[in-house]
């Protein structure tokens, strides 16, 4: 496998407060990677920097061996980068297929799409397909803000699915998710990648990671603590002093166990 998208000395502030200090690592195409790390520790601010949400301070960000560290979000997501949220952003208000055809005119802009969102027939059958990829079509004359909040995170899915991206960043897919549908989002996550794309998982559920992804990198305090794999990380003490350094020590015990135990 060759790298895909090289992160290289990464960093970025807020103020007076370093989110990114120095972070470098490698996603190989076609690939399963995660990103975990205690809480703070830049995962969500790497999503950002690498999408185009924010901007870097230093450093350099690669796609297929291109800099992207100055793209804005829309032209990331041109190239073939496409992500969710740890919130998700969806139109509560419109039906679950409306979303999904706002999803499939996005390259006319958001404002145009949301107005244009009775789509054309093979659109919408694109969405359908999607939606019964992911288990929702059944769901799709209802407004989305009706969906639970794993329902929400599957449309959400279904709705970056729609560019076709090769590269495919999931911010906490299992946060707040019943249990009952984590296996369901772990079954269409993998059938994705089985269709070639590659995916990055942030995400705090250790077993989800660990049964999911075939490398974890772990950040702690904006650097790379160490890559490898699932039995690497959770074998590696560095990992779990990382976790143990919060101010919460039993829920830091908690996750620290998980990372070394599951």
């Amino acid at each position: 496998m060759t790298a895909l998208l090289e992160i290289d000395d990464v960093k970025k502030s807020f103020g007076g407060l370093r989110a990114l200090d120095g972070a470098t690592f490698s996603v190989e195409e076609g690939s399963i990677a995660a990103l975990i790390g205690p809480n703070g520790s830049g995962k969500t601010t790497l999503f950002n920097v690498m999408t185009g949400y924010a901007q870097v301070d230093s450093g350099d960000i690669r796609f297929r061996g291109r800099s992207i560290t100055s793209a804005g979000p829309d032209r990331v997501f041109a190239l073939g980068i496409g992500r969710t949220f740890q919130l998700t952003r969806i139109f509560a208000r419109m039906t679950v297929l409306e979303n999904m055809l706002v999803a499939t005119q996005r390259h006319e802009g958001w404002l145009r799409s949301v107005f244009r969102a009775a789509g054309s027939p093979s659109e919408r059958e694109r969405a359908f397909e999607l939606l019964e990829f992911v288990g929702i079509a059944g769901l799709s004359s209802l407004p989305a803000g009706n969906l639970s909040y794993g329902q929400r995170k599957l449309l959400e899915l279904a709705y970056v699915l729609v560019a076709d991206p090769e590269v495919i960043l999931l911010d906490e897919p299992a946060g707040g998710v019943n249990p009952s549908l984590i296996n369901h989002i772990i079954d269409r996550i993998r059938e994705v990648n089985r269709a070639g794309k590659t995916l990055i998982v942030v995400e705090h559920d250790m077993q989800f990671v660990m049964d999911l992804c075939e490398r974890v990198t772990v950040l702690d305090q904006g650097r790379v603590l160490t890559t490898g794999s699932p039995d690497e990380v959770r074998s590696n003490p560095a990992v779990l002093d990382a976790y143990l350094g919060g101010d919460d020590e039993e829920e830091d015990d908690e996750v620290g166990a998980a990372v070394l135990e599951t």
